[in-house]
């Protein structure tokens, strides 16, 4: 066998599951993109830019943020996005998927539960496969469940910190976790509760706050907050009691060891917190193009989610690529998503409704769906 046949012989498994992916350009209408706001071709994140480099801030950071690479507008962003989301501090990561690994590997201890929901992002996951903690999953959305596992760890003899991790709007579904209920379960054990807000900033709460808004500040509570979706940028911020950033500082090794960002996307990131805050126009107008697909979508099996993730679940691997390539073939991008990244038997096109498109967008794809699937 060749030093690299195994990873072939994986390919070609992975290619006759209908289950090998690829990369591909970007053509077609956007039905995909998680750039929800329209803002990541917005010429004020240029001008931002722009201006910074016309005051002489770098392109690159030079090294790691405990090395050289700490810059003036990384430490102005993390300011002004504590002020902004109601924190006691932030922490911008490179990645909002370094920014959960690094939460969930390197905060909970020895000892301690982590109970997730089951459908929570893989760069949770990554982190659970990292902690020393103990870690069960949940049912999806049931805080029963939550209270279940927590008070069988308890009975068991558990005696360490209780930690809860869910998303507030769920990627791949669209739907919201109950973050009331999840946070006065949290009060209950003397837990903390860390929220993935990713697909909530910048659409929903006060400003694009997130759903979670009303939580934070709060000494429980963690909340993440992605840059590279409704904010049109890169990164992540963590956002969460002093004590905690300075601690993933010190102990977090996706942040030790990892080249600072672009100060340059800092700088960009500042101006889309002052864009979303005032943005009122843009998420009400997302929010009749959302009404507008949930009566045009729907009829043609999209689940009715009440946000702008909307996918119609085909279950079959094969039928689901088959289903995107038609989609795509008429010009909208809408990929098909497959296990492992949804449960097995739940294979589906994942429709993104961004204000990159229009309703007229939404029916003329309602119409391609129709004969897709029939």
């Amino acid at each position: 066998m060749s030093v690299f046949e195994a990873l072939a012989n994986d390919l070609q498994r992975l290619g006759a599951a209908t289950r090998r992916r690829r990369l591909m350009p970007r053509t077609g209408t956007d039905f995909s993109s998680n750039d929800y706001l329209a803002l990541a071709r917005d010429a004020a994140l240029t001008a931002a830019v722009g201006e910074a480099v016309a005051r002489g801030v770098p392109a690159g950071s030079g090294g790691s943020r405990l090395l050289r690479g700490n810059h003036p507008e990384h430490e102005a962003l993390e300011a002004e996005a504590a002020r902004f989301f109601g924190a006691e501090s932030a922490l911008w990561f490179a990645t909002g998927y370094t920014a959960n690994s690094a939460i969930v590997s390197t905060l909970p201890q020895r000892g301690d539960l982590i109970v997730y929901d089951e459908l929570i992002h893989a760069s949770v996951h990554e982190g659970l496969r990292l902690t020393r903690a103990e870690t069960a999953p949940a049912r999806h959305n049931n805080v029963e469940a939550f209270a279940d596992i927590i008070a069988a760890w308890r009975g068991r003899g558990g005696k360490g910190r209780v930690w809860i991790a869910v998303e507030s709007l769920y990627s791949m579904d669209g739907d919201r976790a109950p973050l009331a209920d999840l946070a006065a379960l949290a009060d209950t054990h003397d837990g903390v509760l860390i929220i993935d807000e990713a697909h909530a900033t910048g659409v929903f709460g006060a400003g694009g706050r997130g759903l979670a808004a009303a939580l934070e500040g709060r000494d429980n509570v963690i909340t993440l907050h992605t840059c590279g979706k409704a904010l049109g940028c890169e990164g992540a911020l963590v956002c969460a009691p002093a004590v905690v950033n300075d601690f993933l500082v010190n102990r977090g090794r996706g942040f030790i060891f990892s080249t600072a960002p672009s100060p340059l996307m800092a700088a960009a990131v500042r101006a889309a917190l002052r864009i979303i805050e005032t943005a009122d126009d843009r998420r009400a107008k997302l929010a009749a193009l959302i009404a507008h697909a949930e009566r045009v979508l729907g009829p043609h099996g999209a689940l009715i989610s009440g946000s702008q993730v909307m996918p119609v679940i085909l279950g079959d691997d094969a039928r689901t690529m088959c289903a995107a390539e038609g989609v795509q073939a008429a010009g909208f991008d809408v990929r098909g998503i497959r296990p492992p990244t949804v449960p097995a038997g739940t294979s589906r096109l994942r429709i993104s409704l961004t204000l990159n498109a229009t309703q007229d967008d939404v029916s003329a794809l309602a119409a391609v769906l129709e004969e897709v699937l029939a």
